[in-house]
């Protein structure tokens, strides 16, 4: 049926994990993709996990999490960087779905990152709006590699880990909805790391009660260090 989601954020978390571990194994079920659920859904939507991601091509959010039509409400930029249509677009979830989850995921090789820290190394920026969406990963490139001292030797995929986790701490910092949401304990955001060989994920912070569930801590999250304000994976 449609209509809001009746999920905790800890049970939706899992819900996400558990679709994932299908698709991993060449399993997987894809609920809610037959033309019961698409008639269904002209009622309405209750998606319950909003997906802010990047928009690369070879991370398609139902997929690599097994869902189906209305599971999930997807937001996707380059590098998952963040403006105010954005983050609107990221609180309409919370806010007037009722959704009690948001998953930030990175992955590996990610065109966005490999830019900004070319950008920080040479000085030279792309041309059009490409430059702005570099400078916005820039602070990550920066922040990563002064975390204990990692320096210029930072890897992409420390700082990659890093731009997860600044973006679950931004969406805090800069949405009184959503912090306050967290606050109550009806939401969540988790900050994960998608590998492109295998098609996991990997757990890199949070806000919020998630409950136990950890699909594997990604180490450059825990080689480059914590953020203030998130819980991460040790």
């Amino acid at each position: 049926m449609s209509g809001r989601t009746t999920l905790t954020p800890a049970q939706a978390w899992e819900q996400m994990v558990q679709g994932n571990a299908r698709f991993v194994s060449g399993q997987p079920e894809h609920p809610n993709q037959d033309v019961h659920r698409r008639a269904e859904l002209t009622a309405g939507q209750g998606p319950f996990a909003v997906l802010f991601g990047c928009s690369d091509s070879r991370v398609a959010a139902e997929m690599v999490f097994d869902r189906g039509l209305g599971d999930l409400f997807v937001v996707r930029t380059a590098g998952h960087v963040l403006d105010p249509s954005v983050l609107g677009t990221v609180e309409f979830g919370p806010g007037v779905l009722g959704t009690p989850l948001i998953v930030v995921m990175g992955h590996d090789t990610c065109g966005a990152i490999n830019a900004g820290i070319q950008a920080t190394d040479t000085g030279e920026f792309p041309g059009g709006y490409i430059r702005d969406l570099v400078e916005k990963v820039m602070p990550s490139v920066i922040q990563a590699r002064s975390s204990h001292g990692a320096g210029p030797g930072a890897t992409p995929e420390q700082v990659n880990a890093w731009h997860v986790r600044r973006t679950v701490n931004m969406l805090a910092e800069r949405s009184a909805l959503l912090q306050q949401l967290v606050e109550d304990g009806t939401l969540a955001i988790v900050g994960i790391n998608y590998r492109l060989a295998d098609g996991d994920v990997r757990y890199i912070a949070h806000l919020g009660d998630i409950g136990d569930v950890r699909p594997g801590v990604d180490r450059a999250a825990a080689d480059t260090g914590d953020s203030a304000g998130v819980e991460a994976g040790g």
